[in-house]
């Protein structure tokens, strides 16, 4: 199963949320199984038409996600997802 990691900056916003393993063969699929662990999570990271949204950034292993769209890169079972949010602020 696809491992995920995150920020611990989106702890403030989901205090439960851990590194976790998830089913899933493309980064929407993912997503839907990160949503249905902790919900309200996928608002978070993508907007209403299922886009990534601009502050967030998905590394799937060292490389940047390409579909930000459709989330419909691959994702393979030992495929290691890191989910960033963008911080700003002075």
């Amino acid at each position: 199963m696809p491992h995920v990691q995150f920020t611990r900056h989106l702890n403030l916003h989901f205090p439960e949320l851990r590194d976790v393993d998830v089913e899933g063969g493309t980064v929407a699929e993912i997503m839907d199984a990160l949503d249905r662990l902790h919900p309200g999570l996928a608002a978070y990271l993508v907007d209403d038409r299922g886009a990534l949204r601009p502050h967030v950034n998905v590394f799937i292993n060292e490389e940047l996600l390409t579909d930000r769209t459709s989330l419909s890169d691959p994702v393979g079972p030992s495929d290691r997802l890191f989910v960033m949010q963008a911080l700003s602020g002075g």
